[in-house]
């Protein structure tokens, strides 16, 4: 089993190339878990596992039979949400996988998985992220516009160019036309299983 590990800045369309790939290369989906609440449109076990802060405490703690692998807690204007990769039954598969998520929790992944992780690092330039930051605030019942501001500022610091760096990598894929930003991956992707 590889891992397909999706990663990028928000609002640089890692979403949507998640959800386009994941199908294109008929891989299984791994689902991150998280106490933040389900936005409108969001899924419960498709988007993210959705769990309250009492069951992550019990990850936290080891209290669960699943493993913590890693798990971050942003302070956002609306209190602490926590993002974490869980050893669950997800990962019991031979089959490839993809996950998404932030340099950070690629790091970990990459530490327990050793060298069966494959990092694809979506960029885009800053001022096109705002402006579809904004756009999909907008389209929220609540737009929450301070929490789109706090996590667009701590992006440039967790995407430092010394983080992509110190975490090794070198492919970058430019999220300018959707497709062929796709194919780039595609071809990549299928390179480094060989």
């Amino acid at each position: 089993m590889n891992i397909i590990y999706i990663m990028g800045k928000s609002s640089s369309g890692k979403d949507t190339i998640f959800n386009i790939i994941k199908n294109k290369l008929k891989v299984n989906t791994y689902i991150m878990y998280t106490t933040r609440p389900i936005r409108e449109g969001e899924v419960p076990g498709e988007t993210y596992n959705y769990i309250s802060d009492k069951e992550m405490q019990e990850y936290v703690e080891g209290k669960n039979k699943n493993k913590l692998i890693e798990s971050r807690t942003y302070q956002t204007i609306h209190g602490p949400w926590t993002y974490a990769t869980i050893a669950d039954e997800q990962f019991n598969t031979q089959e490839d996988l993809i996950m998404l998520g932030t340099l950070e929790s690629y790091n970990k992944v990459k530490e327990y998985f050793k060298d069966k992780v494959i990092p694809i690092y979506i960029e885009v330039e800053d001022g096109i992220r705002l402006e579809r930051a904004l756009k999909r605030e907008k389209e929220q019942k609540e737009p929450k516009y301070t929490e789109l501001c706090r996590r667009f500022l701590a992006d440039s610091k967790d995407f430092s160019e010394e983080n992509i760096k110190n975490a090794g990598i070198e492919k970058r894929f430019q999220n300018i036309e959707l497709h062929r930003c796709i194919d780039e991956i595609i071809e990549y992707v299928n390179k480094q299983e060989k």
